[in-house]
């Protein structure tokens, strides 16, 4: 039918002003324009809104359509609003996958800066491991993903590093391998049983894969792991953020020889758009998470 926005919305303020002269005042158009706007609205209805001679009361037809403009004016207000917060991530979802290390220890700053800044914006965090992380992010179910850059080789994952994570030795406070506060070689661990682990791929590349490579026992579940570690059955090697900082039976310790980190970063996919509320995540994690390095590099020595 040709109906125009401004129209309708021209119509509601003469109802709601009880005049013209009111109206047009409100829509800071002269009155004469918005008597045309809404003859306009009229002649395309094909009934009059208006009594003849009394401008500002209704019709028949005009009672009629003044509910349906209104409800139909609204919806339009809402999805204009809607949209407009969607579009500038105040609203809407945003679905993130991160290994547990991540997940349990920088997560909880940025996602409370974020819920801050974005309050109706739905967040879905998801725990997985560095190979569910790359699955899930490749096949779509989440926008975002932070892990270990190693297990993200994939043309279509785009890398941003954010820091790194320096791998060291887990063993019992009583051990004697705890007296080594300044850091450990490699060779000193092959006096002890070691017990394998996921991160232990770490090791591959240097002379201390003969570790995992002669490992009595192998575990991937970190809860698991710890559990067997508390037992003083062995000892293992992970990076500092998968060490529990309540810990109380066991020890983290550097390795120094030969100096390991993982780079612990965020990714997207190089091929897709993410939606406001995604990059909005993504900037925070770039702002609270690039410097949060500073204090794991200590550990490393130069």
């Amino acid at each position: 039918m040709g109906i125009k926005l401004q129209q309708m919305i021209h119509f509601v303020m003469v109802v709601e002003e009880g005049g013209f002269r009111a109206a047009a005042k409100r829509a800071n158009r002269s009155q004469a324009a918005l008597s045309t706007s809404v003859k306009e609205l009229e002649r395309t209805l094909g009934q009059t809104l208006f009594e003849t001679g009394h401008k500002a009361q209704l019709t028949p037809f005009g009672k009629v359509s003044y509910p349906k403009i209104t409800q139909f004016l609204s919806i339009y207000h809402d999805l204009d609003n809607d949209l407009k917060a969607i579009a500038s991530g105040h609203q809407g979802k945003v679905r993130i996958a991160c290994v547990p290390s991540v997940a349990a220890k920088l997560i909880p700053s940025v996602l409370a800066a974020f819920c801050e800044r974005y309050p109706k914006v739905e967040v879905s965090l998801i725990d997985d491991n560095a190979a569910g992380v790359e699955a899930r992010l490749l096949a779509g179910e989440v926008d975002l993903a932070l892990g270990n850059c190693s297990h993200f080789d994939d043309e279509a994952i785009s890398f941003t590093p954010l820091l790194s994570d320096p791998l060291g030795v887990v063993c019992l406070q009583d051990n004697p391998l705890a007296e080594f506060e300044e850091g450990i070689n490699w060779e000193t661990l092959l006096k002890q049983p070691f017990i394998r682990n996921g991160t232990c791929t770490l090791l591959e590349p240097t002379p201390a894969r003969v570790l995992s490579e002669k490992a009595l026992y192998s575990v991937e579940n970190i809860t698991s792991l710890f559990s067997v570690l508390e037992l003083g059955i062995g000892i293992t090697t992970l990076p500092k953020l998968a060490f529990p900082t309540n810990e109380t039976k066991l020890v983290w310790r550097p390795l120094i020889d030969p100096p390991l980190k993982r780079d612990i970063g965020i990714f997207r996919l190089t091929d897709r758009t993410i939606s406001p509320q995604a990059n909005a995540f993504y900037s925070l994690c770039v702002e609270y998470l690039m410097y949060t390095g500073e204090a794991l590099n200590e550990c490393i020595p130069d």
